[in-house]
């Protein structure tokens, strides 16, 4: 059983992602803004981070970014999970370190795959 911090300011998205990290055996670590994310990440060193863009205080793209140059965290698998659905947006936040993105609505199979592939 991995952590995995789910990184969201919407308290259903929240929920969302918890269920899918459960039903993927896994606990999860949550944080409602860009400043949470970056202190639990380097403090709990999830397996995976579950990360929304539109977020309070920092964004996060700007999160992935930062947390890609810290030691820590700079191999730690983050999947961008947002609403943000353009092209570009994805491939801003690939551009930005993070290893995979899926968008809001999704499907719970789907994430749950993701988190399979990425920590088993």
């Amino acid at each position: 059983m991995a952590k995995v911090l789910v990184a969201d300011d919407s308290a259903t998205a929240v929920a969302l992602l918890q269920n899918a990290v459960s039903e993927a055996g896994h606990v999860s670590l949550v944080a409602t803004n860009g400043d949470d994310a970056m202190r639990l990440a380097v403090a709990e060193k999830p397996a995976l981070i579950l990360l929304d863009v539109v977020m309070p205080k920092v964004d996060g793209f700007q999160v992935c970014r930062r947390l890609r140059k810290q030691p820590e965290t700079a191999s730690t698998p983050i999947v961008i999970v947002t609403s943000k659905d353009q092209e570009t947006d994805k491939f801003w936040g690939i551009r930005q370190g993070a290893n995979d993105y899926i968008t809001k609505p999704f499907e719970p199979k789907a994430l749950a795959d993701l988190i399979r592939k990425h920590i088993g």
